[in-house]
């Protein structure tokens, strides 16, 4: 278990968005909100940027969980990779919400209800415009989808780690639910 979280751990730290921004001549931390998610390289440096980023932060939690199967820790390793992606070794541990790192490995185990979250996370990002209510929206919804699709006692193997992933989220979010309750939160 230990090896499967530290592997998950290592690929998220892998700071893909400091680089494609480096590699466009931005430094990520110097704009926007200064996170080097692929949100903040999406709105600072362009979408082929900001898609780029968000996909190879994905694949570092599709592979993590993939490596963490071998070690029947998929979870494990899965919070590892946001561990590292949100407080990564390679940037004084800096780094972005994990949201797409968590997208990547969750496809990996539960694809259904991952599809449905990510249509309540377009729900709420077309009607708020807000990214940080449509993420905490959409972490939130996996549980129930979970339930859903799998039957609430097959869902029990995920329940404990979709909700502390779900708190994860809420937690990286806690700014942006003070700017949103002060009024200043950046729309889209």
């Amino acid at each position: 278990m230990l090896g499967s979280f530290l592997l998950g751990y290592l690929l998220g730290a892998l700071p893909f968005g400091v680089w494609i921004a480096n590699m466009h001549g931005v430094c990520i931390f110097q704009v926007g909100s200064g996170s080097p998610g692929a949100t903040n390289v999406l709105r600072t440096v362009g979408k082929g940027a900001g898609y780029t980023v968000f996909v190879l932060d994905a694949l570092k939690g599709t592979l993590a969980v993939f490596l963490g199967l071998q070690w029947q820790s998929p979870y494990v390793a899965l919070a590892g990779t946001l561990l590292g992606h949100s407080y990564s070794c390679f940037l004084h541990f800096k780094g972005g919400k994990g949201v797409a790192s968590l997208i990547g490995g969750l496809l990996v185990l539960i694809p259904l209800p991952l599809l449905s979250g990510l249509v309540v996370w377009l729900l709420i990002f077309k009607t708020s415009r807000y990214v940080s209510c449509a993420s905490i929206g959409f972490a939130f919804s996996l549980l129930p989808f979970c339930c859903l699709y799998e039957g609430i006692s097959a869902a029990r193997f995920h329940a404990l780690p979709l909700f502390l992933l779900s708190l994860w989220v809420l937690f990286r979010h806690r700014a942006n639910l003070v700017r949103l309750w002060q009024g200043n939160e950046n729309r889209f």
